[in-house]
């Protein structure tokens, strides 16, 4: 079953009308709100280059599943 979603809002205009696949591999500065300066630090610090390093990214993961369980604010 095909999948549609919106991402006008969550990736930069250049990387609008790529594939799931495609923003995956894409650098992680394509994320709205992610500089090139951001990226180079996240790269310093965790070495993640592209959207999917981010995503899979065990510390970020944790962090994500921590603000999931926890109550709402």
């Amino acid at each position: 079953m095909p999948v549609t979603a919106d991402l006008t809002k969550l990736v930069d205009k250049a990387y609008q009308d790529k594939t799931l696949a495609e923003l995956v591999d894409a650098p992680v500065a394509a994320l709205a709100g992610v500089s090139e300066s951001d990226a180079k630090l996240l790269k310093q610090a965790f070495n993640i280059t592209t959207v999917g390093d981010l995503g899979r990214n065990p510390y970020f993961r944790t962090a994500q599943a921590l603000v999931s369980l926890a109550p709402a604010k």
